[in-house]
């Protein structure tokens, strides 16, 4: 899947692909203006979502309702790196959520693709060329 990244202006970032755009910004102390997420939280928030897309369809397939379900993630920080040292997914069900299916939920969860990503990362290539002009 190709993505196309450009920058419409202040401390934006936007991201292009499958006809949808991602528009990132930086908080008023980062130069920007706060109009959408930073790069960083939209990272973050994929790890959330996606856990939440496994849960949302092992739900539907058994026909228990989501509406009350959801996840609160946070994380730990490493002082030295700035970087999360360890991601909690915190999945709250509602009081009627059905005891037998509990570890299936967390076992659901645990197939995120972004997870797995973070587990098994991949390579990174990046180069620079002149653009031709349209």
């Amino acid at each position: 899947m190709e993505m196309v990244v450009d920058f419409p202006g202040g401390a934006r970032v936007d991201a292009h692909f499958r006809g949808h755009t991602l528009m990132t910004d930086q908080p008023p102390q980062g130069g920007g203006e706060d109009s959408a997420p930073m790069p960083y939280e939209v990272f973050l928030a994929s790890i959330g979502t996606c856990a939440g897309i496994y849960i949302l369809g092992f739900c539907r397939q058994r026909g228990i309702p989501t509406e009350n379900i959801k996840i609160v993630q946070n994380y730990d920080v490493d002082m030295t790196t700035g970087l999360p040292r360890t991601v909690y997914l915190d999945i709250q069900l509602p009081p009627d959520f059905p005891e037998k299916y509990k570890p299936a939920v967390i076992r659901s969860a645990e197939q995120c693709k972004v997870k797995k990503t973070l587990e098994h990362p991949p390579a990174f290539e990046v180069t620079t060329r002149v653009a031709v002009p349209a």
